[in-house]
């Protein structure tokens, strides 16, 4: 028996501009991955089943399961949202399920200001799988476009906020004058990052006039051309790790985790440093772990393959 052909499930974590999948063996191991650049918005001719045809070209027919934008609005079909508090189990009897493609639903907080996830809860799970330690009380940060941060409590996803950090850098950068006079830097500029974050915590001035300070500083000849890109980052993620801990932080819960791309996971862990705030532990990109787990939790692979 070949490789491809021991696979049993396929795990797609389909986002707005990519789409990764993972085909599995009964064990869970991973015996084929696979990225593209077709999210929702950069679809194929034949759209979503197209999309889906490529990458699974050449695996067996087995049941899959997909997280992130695939279920929203502008997705393949629209699944509800859970409401947190919400716990891991209640994903079992959630899931949307069809013969074609069955898809995780996302959460949804319902306070005075709300907020919403998709493709983070199962990234979440997928930690609390590796990691059964941090299911009793943790902070489960999610660096991306748009960053969320969840407050973990006895198995439950009890409360998050989304920042858009990562929208707000692209944003300003290409599309205000703070791009205007720099230059694409060939290194990263580690001095100029530091000082974006350390001047994100002075004074009580806000971010909306802390944000100028990337052009009047390389006016002033204080910042490079080409440092402003990591100045700007190292502002934006200073404003949002304090904010973050403001929000959702417990100082005396030591049980933090980034999970994500690795070298935005660590741009986040030296703003921590920075500030001087316990560093997170980064545990990488844990989809296809929680993908996994949710389809044998959810009997979506049959239990002799087990």
């Amino acid at each position: 028996m070949s490789r491809i052909e021991k696979g049993v499930f396929i795990g797609l974590d389909w986002g707005t501009s990519s789409l990764r999948g993972w085909l599995f063996d009964s064990e869970g191991h991973v015996l084929v991955a696979r990225t593209n650049g077709h999210g929702i918005l950069h679809l194929p001719e034949g759209g979503f089943p197209a999309a889906l045809k490529q990458i699974t070209d050449g695996w067996p027919a087995v049941p899959i399961l997909a997280c992130g934008m695939v279920g929203s609005l502008n997705g393949w079909r629209q699944v509800p949202y859970l409401d947190c508090p919400v716990s891991m189990e209640a994903f079992d009897s959630a899931l949307d399920r069809a013969p074609d493609i069955s898809i995780v639903p996302g959460l949804r907080l319902t306070e005075k200001l709300p907020d919403v996830m998709r493709g983070e809860e199962t990234q979440i799970i997928g930690a609390l799988v590796r990691r059964s330690d941090l299911a009793d009380a943790s902070l489960i940060i999610l660096p991306g476009t748009h960053c969320k941060w969840a407050r973990i409590s006895k198995n439950r996803v009890v409360s998050f906020r989304t920042f858009m950090t990562g929208e707000l850098f692209s944003l300003l950068m290409h599309h205000s004058i703070l791009g205007r006079g720099s230059t694409i830097p060939s290194v990263h500029d580690e001095e100029a990052f530091r000082l974006g974050v350390r001047t994100s915590r002075e004074g009580e001035t806000g971010l909306s006039a802390h944000l100028f300070s990337a052009r009047s500083l390389m006016l002033a000849g204080r910042i490079k051309p080409e440092g402003v890109r990591d100045y700007l980052s190292g502002l934006l993620l200073g404003d949002e790790v304090r904010c973050g801990l403001a929000l959702l932080g417990d100082q005396t819960d030591d049980k933090a985790v980034l999970l994500g791309e690795a070298q935005l996971c660590r741009r986040y862990a030296k703003a921590f440093e920075i500030l001087g705030d316990p560093v997170p532990e980064l545990l990488g990109n844990t989809a296809d772990t929680g993908l996994f787990h949710l389809a044998r939790a959810a009997k979506l692979i049959e239990s002799d393959t087990e």
